[in-house]
């Protein structure tokens, strides 16, 4: 049986393994890292990644099963990610004429990383 503290190092380096798969899935696809594990105003986004005149707020979620990963994000989550996003936007003045969306990877044994465009909109 698995401690507390082995579950939860378990988990951060699936997330670890999982962000590093997704940054290199979308690299592979065009898209270029502009931030990782960004961190502000009570949220967090896993990549900032952009491709042309758009910037991808990337949460990436490694489940056991895709199915599972799927569902993955409430609305807690994408509170916090619309915060850090607004956040990030801020800071980054340049970025004012792109394009901005929340983006998905979802990461699975098994299967190849699905990315889901535009998953829930910033807006809300």
């Amino acid at each position: 049986m698995r401690t507390a503290a082995g579950r939860r190092r378990f988990t951060l380096l699936r997330g670890l393994t999982a962000e590093r798969a997704a940054l290199l899935w979308l690299m592979a696809r065009g898209y270029r890292p502009l931030a990782r594990r960004y961190a502000e105003a009570g949220g967090e986004i896993d990549l900032v990644m952009r491709r042309g005149r758009t910037i991808a707020f990337v949460e990436v979620k490694a489940r056991g099963a895709m199915e599972a990963a799927l569902t993955a994000i409430d609305e807690a989550k994408r509170r916090r990610i619309r915060r850090a996003a607004r956040a990030w936007q801020a800071r980054n003045p340049w970025a004012s004429g792109m394009i901005f969306r929340a983006d998905a990877v979802f990461v699975a044994p098994g299967a190849w990383p699905r990315h889901v465009i535009d998953v829930f909109g910033l807006d809300g």
